[in-house]
């Protein structure tokens, strides 16, 4: 049965899906909970494929927001009230009086909470707002940051934790890139939005480290579409807004909104 089920994922998911298919058996056969740490998308996107596979078993999701990109799981079996749970998670608060914090940004807070030697399954999703930054993390871990994380990008801070209900969720911004290109590829488009010549973005792709919707992508000639995510390590994220209509060289107009 772990064979046809290992079919339907990547090869470098199957340690994930172990674990995945754990929870699953020990919710349906043995009546245990499990409470996850947070994942991604594509992790969630596994384990709920495998909660839908056994009848017994049900699955609550929380990440602080209705957007949330990053979630825990609470696998339990189906006769439990899920929505009484503690799914426990804290936000934390992350102020400062210095004029530059303004200008930090995902990653400089993402760096200094790992930088602490937190596991990135303990930190949720991270909200920069105008006036400073709401974290979502697992509850174990929200008083040391509270005590431990007085810096960010060599800028101090002050923090503070609050209940759930206090987080406050920011717009995804993108910045948005007209192309025309010549196909679809993955490739391609990877190397016009991060400027680099299609040899060179070859080379994360080939290495696993790119990946659409999630999930990693070794196929430089992987065909994209209109919603598709795409992480490469090192170099951000972008999504496709808009696939248009052909230009008269037969080129695609494409429009990409890239995280930043």
């Amino acid at each position: 049965m772990k064979n046809e089920i290992y079919g339907h994922f990547h090869p470098d998911e199957r340690q994930f899906v172990d674990k995945a298919l754990e929870w699953v058996t020990s919710a349906g056969e043995y009546h245990e909970s499990k409470l996850t740490e947070f994942l991604d998308p594509r992790q969630g996107f596994i384990l709920q494929t495998l909660v839908n596979r056994h009848p017994d078993v049900s699955v609550r999701w929380e990440g602080g927001s209705a957007e949330a990109e990053r979630k825990r799981a609470l696998v339990a079996p189906d006769y439990l009230d899920l929505e009484a749970e503690d799914m426990k998670l804290k936000v934390l608060a992350i102020s400062s009086g210095e004029q530059k914090f303004l200008a930090l940004e995902h990653g400089d807070y993402m760096g200094a909470i790992l930088g602490l030697g937190m596991k990135r399954g303990k930190i949720g999703d991270i909200h920069v707002l105008e006036d400073g930054c709401h974290v979502v993390v697992a509850a174990d871990i929200a008083d040391y940051l509270a005590m431990n994380l007085t810096g960010v990008h060599r800028i101090n801070v002050s923090t503070e934790i609050l209940p759930l209900s206090g987080l406050r969720s920011s717009q995804v911004k993108l910045e948005t890139i007209d192309l025309t290109v010549a196909s679809l590829r993955l490739d391609g488009i990877a190397a016009d939005v991060t400027r680099l010549s299609r040899s060179k973005i070859l080379a994360p792709i080939k290495a696993g480290k790119v990946r659409v919707n999630w999930k990693v992508e070794e196929d430089p000639s992987c065909g994209l579409k209109d919603g598709d995510m795409v992480s490469i390590q090192g170099f951000g994220r972008f999504k496709i807004l808009e696939i248009g209509s052909l230009t008269k060289k037969g080129r695609y107009r494409v429009q990409v909104g890239k995280f930043v």
